[in-house]
């Protein structure tokens, strides 16, 4: 289900554009466009939450796409995305890297690109829910809007301080989070990692995130994508495992 993010997508190639439109479409709202000079009037009407351009477009590439975006106070505060070459990044728009969200590289792995842009599309996403409950600490909403993984790298890349509650078919765990990194958790007994990695494959049941809240106590070892690695690696293995029962059985 598309989410309430919407993204401007701009590549002069059309078989690109189609296969990042149809990707991101699982869960953004997406426009495209195939010339930078259309795609900054569109940006400047539809005011996108996030805009993905290619660099190397004629008429209008994408650096100065990103100088003009950048420039107007109306769309100034859009993040951007830049897709090029590995060459054009280091020699051409390394400077920008203060200025832009992102760089991807081309050639890419469709899967790979959607994955990237979409952590990005998540911390855009948390962050007008928090607007949309203004003079409220307290964000809320479900894992089917946006599940664990997503919350605690949009957490983390936010650089949130705060306390995330996850309530799924009567179970709880309360997460404390300082400057984006997990550094206590609860889930029942379990304390610390074992409570994080409990939960990371939930996908249903609901969540709150209170900005106001927060912790001294230090439970957990490792950084939140230390977590996030360690735990996708579990799920793997145990995925595995269950795999290889069936098959003897």
């Amino acid at each position: 289900m598309p989410s309430n993010i919407k993204i401007l997508l701009v590549d002069d190639n059309p078989m690109v554009l189609e296969m990042l439109r149809h990707a991101l479409s699982q869960f953004a709202v997406v426009n495209t466009m195939t010339d930078g000079a259309d795609a900054l009037l569109k940006a400047v009407e539809e005011q996108p939450d996030l805009i993905v351009a290619d660099y190397a477009m004629d008429t209008m590439d994408g650096k100065q796409l990103l100088q003009k975006i950048k420039g107007r106070r109306a769309t100034s505060n859009i993040p951007v995305i830049l897709m090029a070459s590995k060459v054009d990044i280091a020699e051409k728009l390394k400077m920008l890297q203060d200025t832009v969200e992102d760089f991807i590289e081309k050639p890419f792995f469709l899967k790979e690109a959607a994955g990237r842009i979409k952590k990005i599309a998540d911390k855009i996403a948390l962050e007008k829910m928090a607007r949309a409950a203004a003079g409220d600490s307290v964000v809320r909403g479900t894992l089917a809007q946006m599940n664990v993984l997503d919350l605690l790298q949009s957490l983390d890349m936010g650089r949130k301080t705060c306390t995330l509650t996850l309530r799924n078919d009567g179970d709880k765990c309360i997460m404390f989070f300082a400057d984006g990194q997990v550094n206590h958790a609860l889930y029942g007994a379990l304390k610390g990692d074992a409570a994080v990695y409990k939960v990371l494959t939930w996908v249903a049941g609901n969540f709150e995130i209170d900005f106001s809240g927060s912790s001294k106590e230090q439970t957990v070892t490792q950084s939140t994508q230390g977590l996030l690695m360690e735990g996708l690696r579990l799920v793997d293995e145990s995925n595995r495992d269950t795999e290889e029962n069936v098959l003897e059985s």
